[in-house]
């Protein structure tokens, strides 16, 4: 190898490799991306909106219904037990009376097995309605104020009184944030506004989640 061939191959690599140093020294276009962090705790969205709370009101009141309707079905089913003891086993007028509890009971069964399905999925689609609306409204919540990440979060003090909950709260993620990182309260209060609003209940329409931290 000629010395003129030797100093072609070094010039290159001093070319690659101030390539290489100024690529690596120029500034990322992703590093010019001031990141903001908001966080929000789900739990206290759901327990104090007011919308989950309605819904889960009218299961409620349909799982009374229904146990109603169960609760009279097993009156039935004791009526007819009570029944059979008045006619001797093996009678015309039992046997009738045991097709009767027989029919009763599978009924019984029955309806309770169809019931106690149709409310878990009813509560399932509760759950899902809520979190869906909860997630669009922190999507538009961020959007507007220009967080770039939202983190679920538990906003409570922690519990000293009790050892369990203590260690669990010792355990959270978040160990520090600020009051204005807390967007739990204008994202709730935009969604009781903008439920009373399409309810009729209240004047006025809530389009915009409105900035606000202050603590309950």
């Amino acid at each position: 190898m000629t010395s003129a061939t030797v100093l072609a191959i070094v010039g290159c690599f001093a070319c690659f490799t101030e390539t290489a140093s100024a690529q690596n020294n120029a500034p990322s276009k992703t590093s010019s991306v001031v990141h903001k962090v908001g966080l929000i705790d789900m739990a206290h969205v759901f327990k104090n909106y007011e919308k989950f709370t309605a819904l889960r009101e009218e299961l409620k009141t349909e799982i009374q219904q229904s146990d109603a309707k169960a609760k009279a079905m097993a009156e039935q089913i004791q009526a007819v037990q009570k029944e059979m003891q008045d006619f001797k086993q093996g009678s015309p007028e039992y046997l009738a009376r045991e097709k009767q509890l027989a029919q009763a009971a599978s009924d019984f069964e029955a309806f309770r097995k169809v019931a106690q399905r149709d409310f878990l999925r009813k509560e399932s689609r509760i759950y899902h309605t809520i979190y869906m609306e909860v997630t669009e409204t922190v999507q538009k919540y961020a959007k507007i104020y220009n967080y770039t990440l939202i983190m679920r979060f538990n906003r409570e003090s922690l519990d000293t009184d009790d050892p369990k909950k203590l260690i669990q709260g010792m355990n959270r993620q978040v160990v520090f944030h600020r009051a204005d990182d807390d967007i739990t309260l204008s994202v709730l209060d935009y969604l009781n506004r903008n439920y009373k609003s399409q309810a009729g209940a209240a004047g006025g329409s809530a389009t915009r989640p409105t900035p606000g931290n202050t603590r309950q």
